[in-house]
């Protein structure tokens, strides 16, 4: 039996859904008795205790048909679907539902790879395609393409382009590079956008747009319809690679590497998802706190700099990358380095100056599309169950904003008794500035003194204009609070379309803050 049911399903109803189910895909490919295999669809890093974002059981079809025929259960008995695709989204809530008793529709088994296309640079694939199957699948067929991917090779493609995440090269704004996709309504109609829609089209991956609104994005960070397929675009490989990495000395520097770097992104003279990495965040990857100071404690400045100086490393190190002929990235390299040299203490790093260093390794093979999983070593930083969660708000490319964040943030983190460990993803005229809230799970104080700094954070940022872009699910409904510009009419119009797409609301209950009807007066 498990631990928790939703409040309007009676245990005989959840079991004979669950039998239901069991009939549908098959007894093997269904979970539903509290033990091991339930237990490892928790969240592994939650702030929370493990039992308050635990599934009552797990539901894995493979192919659109059983997903219909899930969903028609699902409305038969109104049984909440939290659906994932490789359940690899740490930091943001991993496999786990938004609310403990919810069952988890998990994708896994739909990882085909239906098309890579090497003449037009693009793939066709599943929810359970990780990047490490795509990449291997590439290379074993000898495409010249390049897959960009997120810091864990082991996460889903379209996963992670649902939720909006970002990479590493040229084409680092997931979402922006998808290209058509199939979707299931939560009654069970079968639809495809854009090109998608005309039979027998030829132009699904090749054209974002159809005829008429395009509604992919209703379908990204929403529980609006299950997405069954979805078209990428790939880098076609260039003619040259030249990664590079700059060092800067200190804290106020981030003001002038901002500065510098807006005009170089916005006319795409570096054309990558370059990044302005904190200390800790490089120096995480290779060692722990506990070997310069106290492993409970914040580190002291005496501390930085000695990491800074075994380390080779900066307050602020910057990675980007440029592409191409090797006289046009010859040239191009000049502008920058003008530009982002012209910072007193810069220092200019290559591959020779830095072999065997697993903080440069991860960056380069990230920069040209190779999945690994190397940045998971940070969890190591902190002693006990390292975990972390991700703060995630989004700054203007401008020297005044990057100081305001970083320093409120720095600032509440170590009031709260934790590190700063945090970087700048620099798209082309924004960032991402991810600060990644790193404790012992093991430890409850610790997990009460990250969620109060959590939500001290969210408050602090939207009131000086900064909105995250993406948080873990305890924090799903306040960051929702947040976006509340004339009385809250954007959540008001998610939930008129989740009424009207799923007014049974079986489909991922609380996802982003949006909830069906019956469950919203007690949660919004």
């Amino acid at each position: 039996m498990p631990q928790a049911l939703p409040t309007w399903l009676t245990p005989q109803q959840f079991f004979q859904a669950v039998e239901e189910m069991r009939a549908v895909v098959g007894k093997e490919w269904v979970v539903s008795e509290d033990g091991p295999a339930l237990r490892s669809y928790r969240d592994a890093f939650s702030p929370e205790e493990d039992d308050v974002f635990l599934p009552s059981a797990v539901v894995a079809p493979d192919g659109v048909e059983q997903i219909q025929k899930i969903l028609k259960i699902a409305n038969d008995y109104r049984v909440p679907l939290w659906t994932i695709s490789s359940g690899k989204n740490f930091a943001y809530g991993g496999p786990a539902p938004r609310k403990a008793g919810h069952v988890v529709l998990d994708l896994k088994r739909m990882n085909r790879i239906i098309e890579v296309n090497e003449e037009f640079g693009y793939a066709l694939v599943e929810p359970g395609v990780t990047y490490f199957q795509l990449y291997e699948y590439i290379q074993k067929k000898g495409y010249k393409l390049w897959i960009d991917c997120a810091a864990p090779g082991w996460g889903s493609v379209l996963g992670n382009t649902l939720e909006h995440g970002v990479g590493y090269t040229p084409y680092g704004d997931h979402y922006m590079m998808h290209c058509g996709m199939e979707v299931v309504l939560a009654d069970g109609t079968l639809l495809r956008t854009g090109q998608g829609s005309l039979p027998g089209t030829q132009c699904w991956q090749l054209f974002q747009y159809g005829f008429g609104p395009v509604l992919d994005g209703i379908f990204t960070q929403s529980n609006f319809g299950v997405v069954t397929k979805m078209g990428i675009w790939l880098m076609p490989e260039p003619p040259g690679y030249m990664p590079f990495m700059i060092t800067y000395e200190r804290e106020e520097d981030l003001h002038a590497i901002t500065e510098a770097v807006r005009p170089l992104k916005v006319n795409m003279l570096i054309p990558n998802g370059a990044f302005t990495v904190g200390l800790l965040w490089e120096a995480s990857i290779k060692t722990t706190r506990a070997q310069y100071g106290d492993p409970k404690k914040p580190l002291p400045e005496s501390a930085m700099k000695k990491l800074m100086a075994d380390h080779k490393l900066g307050m602020w190190n910057f990675y980007a990358a440029l592409y191409g002929p090797k006289p046009m990235m010859d040239n191009t390299f000049k502008v920058v380095r003008d530009a982002l040299g012209a910072i007193p203490g810069a220092k200019f790093y290559f591959d020779e100056d830095r072999k065997g260093d697993p903080s440069w390794d991860y960056r380069v093979k990230l920069m040209r599309g190779i999945p690994n999983m190397t940045e998971f070593n940070m969890s190591n930083w902190v002693p006990g169950a390292g975990a972390h969660v991700d703060f995630s708000p989004i700054s203007p490319t401008r020297g005044d904003d990057a100081m305001r964040q970083y320093q409120m943030i720095k600032t509440r983190a170590n009031e709260y008794g934790f590190d700063y460990i945090g970087e700048f993803a620099v798209g082309w005229r924004d960032m991402h500035h991810v600060f990644s809230l790193t404790f012992d799970r093991s430890d409850a104080d610790e997990r009460r003194r990250a969620r109060e700094l959590f939500n001290v954070l969210i408050d602090e940022a939207a009131q000086a204009g900064y909105g995250e872009y993406r948080t873990h699910l305890a924090f799903m409904d306040k960051i929702a609070g947040t976006y509340n510009w004339n009385d809250g009419a954007l959540w008001k119009l998610h939930h008129r379309l989740k009424d009207a797409l799923d007014p049974n609301g079986i489909l991922a209950p609380g996802k982003m803050g949006i909830w069906p009807k019956h469950m919203r007066e007690e949660n919004v």
